[in-house]
């Protein structure tokens, strides 16, 4: 069955995780430390300039938490809530394709 041309635009098999999964990912396999930025990006591979905002993201949503200088994961609750959701808006992504805000907007154009 064809596909359209957004979906095979937006397809991506080997998809790299974002930067925000790197550190999530590190942190959770580290819980029992906490960690300088620079220390973080060292680890993940993040942009030395990327992960600060990486960071503070994260933290506004309960994900890390910061202690100047140091960074550890964040509420466990939070993590596993934020996990789940994740893969169950990729399997969703997989399934039904993408979201496209372009299409939203029309519908809401619409009165739908």
């Amino acid at each position: 069955m064809p596909i359209s041309i957004d979906q095979f635009e937006a397809h991506d098999v080997d998809s790299e995780p974002t930067n925000a999964e790197r550190v999530l990912r590190f942190l959770a396999r580290n819980r029992e430390q906490a960690y300088k930025a620079t220390e973080i990006a060292e680890e993940t591979g993040v942009n030395r300039n990327s992960i600060h905002p990486v960071l503070m993201r994260l933290e506004a949503q309960n994900l890390v938490r910061h202690r100047e200088p140091y960074w550890a994961i964040g509420d466990p609750d939070a993590v596993r809530s934020a996990s789940v959701f994740h893969e169950i808006a990729s399997f969703l992504d997989d399934e039904l394709g993408p979201e496209r805000c372009a299409e939203w907007i029309e519908a809401a154009e619409r009165g739908e």
